[in-house]
């Protein structure tokens, strides 16, 4: 039986098998694969093919980490105190508020990390199968031992495979087994002895394919693979940490210490002037429990995971959250254009062949249209060069098209699709042409070589088709092919006004040859590809820019971002398509474009200068976008980068956010992305910008608003206990507000919509402070007026009301949480009015307010309240003096933004 997921390797080596002995134990067909129905069988017999992720840590343990905070010890080591002197009920309730605090963080964490998992499940690796004789793409955890893989280029390797047909395959195995340089494969059978590392017949699960194409078999899945183990010990618990938490954190801890220092100083001299020290304690943990913003670090953490759910329905997966934070930042977009910037549907519009040109009728994938030239349909079969240029662009092609839901679908390569539909028109059907000239070898198309070549039988002779980059065919051609098929002198200088005429119109041009060799022939080397070669024509193909991009390209230069070009096609091709989608500065007739060529011949030092001046790069080799992204960030721009091959991977890494193509994208390019598009779309990533900019308005919302929450607290008391006055507020008083405000009322703020002029904006600054002057100052200005008001409540009821010591520390308990209810509507745009941003955009806010107030009430009528918070019923009188006093700070603020910002002029501006 094969290995599967629940079980171990079998104890003899596939790799020392023959090919036929492997397809009979596993009870396949290396041909045609496994039948539906065996697979539905092998499915429900052995599984997905899923690793086991390493199990984090159990419930109970997630739940007693709650309490592994400094503060919590503090919480703890007072309630214990106050239970020692008798204060049952306020211990109880301290002791409460603990626990409450502990359930509700362990839930919200629980919900955070599982939102992460979700996503990342979104993300799934994909493999290319051959069952009952017929390619599909599936999830590869539907693969099943048995299986026929196909690989190619770019690939990860979805499961471990004895391979049994290889072109030039090479595989990078360094996470495997440490092997630097990638391992070429062949079909060997090797000696049972032989050690992982030497094993070239097998390619491993996780793996990476670098080059060549191959086919296999699937002999382990899921935990039963050589990397199972691997990716097992890397696995573990999502982590929910991010640069802008961990700076939150460390000024928590740092509030944390200097609040401790106040209130032991606070004990110190109310002690010394003849208080005594139970009431200076009890004091000291009002202090504490009042100014120590103790769910900030929670709550943050909270914020962001909900904008990664955010994102994931504007189509942008996130797979690591301190993108959210960085996409508010990002100030350059290196941006592909193929597929991202345009529609990926290629077609073929222009054919020089024989000397003439043909131009082609219809678009996308529909095969419907004509063939035209001079404005007459022509047939192919009259003209032999443009068929023998088709048929070079048919048989030289891996890619097919098929028919579902009524409408034709590209499996493969948009380009050779392109070709394979420019064929169809003249009447070369993929499957009857390859039938007639049946495929012997082939070599893939490389980056490096930018071509691809087939040898076919059928006939006396063996035919060599080649298709790729003009510069790479031309070279190695010595005569052309004439419009009735004979051989004539190469013209190489009309070939090469040619390509820059359909280049100048944004046309993709590809030159295709063939070469005649020996019936003989079995085998395709570069050998045979490297001269003699007979030129058929060019094929001028268009992707036609995205309208959404057009669009997206104007709103992120409106937002101060600049969008750069960088892609593998001729320059002529990618300046027409630059200036088609808007690249180019207001009012320019032309725009720069930089070669690959041209910035190997520039240093690192000059570079940066001219990647900033820049907005195109064309023929850049995929190792010169990591040049490009360091050269961008030596400046201090915050680089966003798409990429979707195994080369793109160390520039997605380097840069700032590496951004991923959930399409077509390999999979390496997506292990290596902060973000993954699910539809490959440039608008996605303008989309994703502003949503990344939305919440982080959201974040610094909330953190400006629950600074005066804190500090008023924790200034009431330390006023109290410095100034020999009675409490106006007790710990466990302080406890109910900070524990209510922060659930009721902060997190509404997570739900503000974008404020408008969000994306006219310049581009964030990463290191400005979260608390910039002006915010300082504001927060002082609420921080005041809630003391202020909580003293003067706090004496007129006791003394002018005539209530009792119960009743005004009711009224300031109400009064603290009616200024931060106040200032939560003022918060939620800070720096344009309310009045302008619309009362009712925010449900929430209402909601959460509206729930407050109901708290409140139960809070001073409930008896049960009573006793557990030493609260008591209030009066009419004192509710609207309560009310007075947030009412005052909400004027406030609102006054002080007019003064600073004044009517409109906030809009699309941040409060530095």
């Amino acid at each position: 039986m094969p290995a599967t997921s629940e079980e171990p390797p079998l104890a003899h080596g596939w790799h020392a098998l023959e090919i036929r002995e492997v397809a009979g134990s596993l009870g396949t067909d290396e041909t045609s694969g496994l039948d539906a129905g065996e697979v539905a069988r092998r499915v429900e017999l052995h599984g997905p093919n899923l690793v086991t992720a390493k199990s984090g840590a159990p419930p109970w343990l997630r739940f007693l980490l709650q309490f592994h905070q400094p503060l919590v010890y503090i919480l703890l080591a007072a309630g214990a105190i106050t239970a020692f002197l008798g204060e049952y009920v306020d211990s109880a309730v301290i002791f409460g508020a603990v626990i409450i605090n502990a359930i509700v963080g362990f839930i919200q964490e629980a919900k955070a990390e599982k939102a992460i998992e979700a996503l990342s499940r979104m993300v799934v690796t994909a493999a290319t199968v051959r069952r009952g004789g017929r390619k599909f793409r599936i999830p590869s955890a539907e693969l099943v031992p048995g299986d026929v893989v196909l690989l190619q280029s770019g690939d990860l390797v979805p499961a471990d495979l004895r391979l049994v047909s290889v072109t030039s395959l090479q595989v990078d195995e360094s996470a495997l087994t440490g092997e630097s340089m990638p391992v070429q494969k062949a079909l060997v059978v090797l000696a049972p002895e032989t050690s992982l590392a030497d094993r070239r017949n097998l390619t491993f699960a996780g793996t990476h394919v670098t080059s060549g194409q191959a086919e296999g078999l699937v002999f382990a899945i899921g935990n039963a693979t050589e990397t199972g183990r691997i990716a097992r010990m890397l696995a573990g618990t999502v982590e929910l940490s991010t640069p802008l938490t961990r700076k939150i954190t460390a000024l928590s801890r740092l509030l944390l210490w200097l609040i401790l220092g106040l209130a032991a100083l606070g004990f110190v001299v109310g002690v010394m002037r003849g208080e005594k020290a139970v009431d200076m304690f009890m004091a000291s943990v009002a202090l504490a429990v009042g100014a120590i913003p103790e769910g900030l670090p929670a709550a943050v953490t909270i914020v962001l995971a909900i904008g990664v759910k955010r994102l994931a329905r504007r189509r942008a997966i996130i797979r690591k959250l301190p993108a959210v934070e960085t996409l508010g930042a990002t100030t350059v977009i290196c941006s592909d254009k193929t597929g991202t910037l345009t529609e990926n549907q290629m077609t073929v519009q222009r054919i020089f062949a024989g000397g003439k040109i043909y131009t082609l009728t219809g678009t996308g994938y529909d095969p419907v249209g004509d063939l035209l030239h001079a404005g007459a349909i022509v047939d192919p079969d009259k003209h032999p060069a443009l068929r023998e240029c088709l048929r070079a662009g048919v048989l030289c092609n891996d890619s097919e098209l098929t028919l579902a839901d009524g409408r034709p679908h590209m499996q493969g390569d948009p380009t050779e699709a392109a070709l394979l539909v420019a064929g169809a028109k003249g009447g070369l059907v993929h499957a009857e042409a390859v039938g007639a000239s049946p495929r012997l070898d082939m070599i893939p198309f490389e980056s490096e070589h930018m071509f691809r070549a087939t040898l076919h039988g059928g006939g006396a002779a063996r035919t060599i088709y080649k298709v790729g980059a003009v510069e790479q065919l031309l070279e190695r051609c010595s005569d052309q092919l004439a419009e009735d098929g004979s051989l004539t002198p190469l013209d190489v200088a009309e070939i090469h006004r040619r390509v820059e005429a359909f280049a100048a119109d944004g046309l993709r041009v590809l030159a295709l040859a063939r070469r005649h060799v020996d019936a003989d022939h079995d085998e395709l080397s570069h050998e045979h590809v490297k001269e003699g070669l007979t030129f058929l024509g060019l094929q001028g193909m268009i992707d036609p820019p995205r309208k959404e991009a057009v669009a997206a390209i104007a709103c992120c230069r409106t937002a101060g971002i600049r969008v750069k070009m960088i892609t593998g096609d001729h320059a002529i091709t990618a300046r027409a398509v630059a200036l088609q989608i808007g690249l180019a500065d207001e009012g320019a007739v032309g725009i720069r474009v930089v070669t690959g060529r041209e910035l190997e011949a520039i240093s690192d030092e000059a570079l940066p200068d001219l990647a900033l001046a820049t907005e195109v790069f064309a023929r850049v080799a995929p190792e010169q976008k990591l040049r490009l992204v360091r050269a961008l960030q030596s400046r201090g721009q915050i680089v966003a980068m798409t990429g979707d091959g195994v080369n793109d991977a160390p520039a997605l890494k380097q840069s700032d956010i590496g951004i991923a193509m959930g399409i077509s994208g390999t999979d390496v390019a997506k292990g290596a992305a902060d973000m993954i598009l699910t539809d490959d779309h440039f608008a996605t990533i303008a989309a994703a910008v502003e949503e990344g900019r939305g919440v982080f308005d959201n974040l610094r919302k909330f953190i400006i608003w629950t600074l005066p929450t804190s500090l008023g607290g924790g200034c009431i008391v330390l006023l109290a206990m410095l100034l020999g006055f009675t409490l106006p507020v007790l710990p466990v008083q302080l406890l109910w507000v900070n524990m209510t405000t922060a659930l009721l009322l902060g997190l509404m703020l997570v739900f503000e919509p974008k404020e408008p002029g969000l994306m006219q904006r310049p581009p964030r600054d990463p290191a400005k402070p979260l608390l910039t002057f002006p915010l300082f100052m504001r927060t002082g200005l609420v921080t005041l007026i809630m003391v202020a008001g909580a003293y003067w409540l706090f004496h007129y009821e006791s003394g002018v009301a005539g209530e009792t010591l119960a009743g005004a520390r009711t009224a300031v308990v109400n009064v603290v949480v009616g200024v931060e209810m106040a200032y939560l509507f003022c918060c939620r745009s800070l720096n344009r009015s309310i009045f302008r941003i619309g009362f009712w955009t925010n449900r929430f806010a209402f909601l959460g307010a509206v729930t407050m107030i109901a708290a409140q009430l139960l809070y001073t009528y409930a008896p049960v309240m009573n006793r557990l918070f030493h609260s008591t019923p209030l009066p009419l009188e004192s509710w609207l003096r309560v009310a007075a006093v947030a009412l005052a700070a909400f004027v406030a603020v609102e006054f002080e933004k007019w003064v600073r910002f004044g009517g409109k002029r906030g809009e699309g501006k941040e409060l530095e």
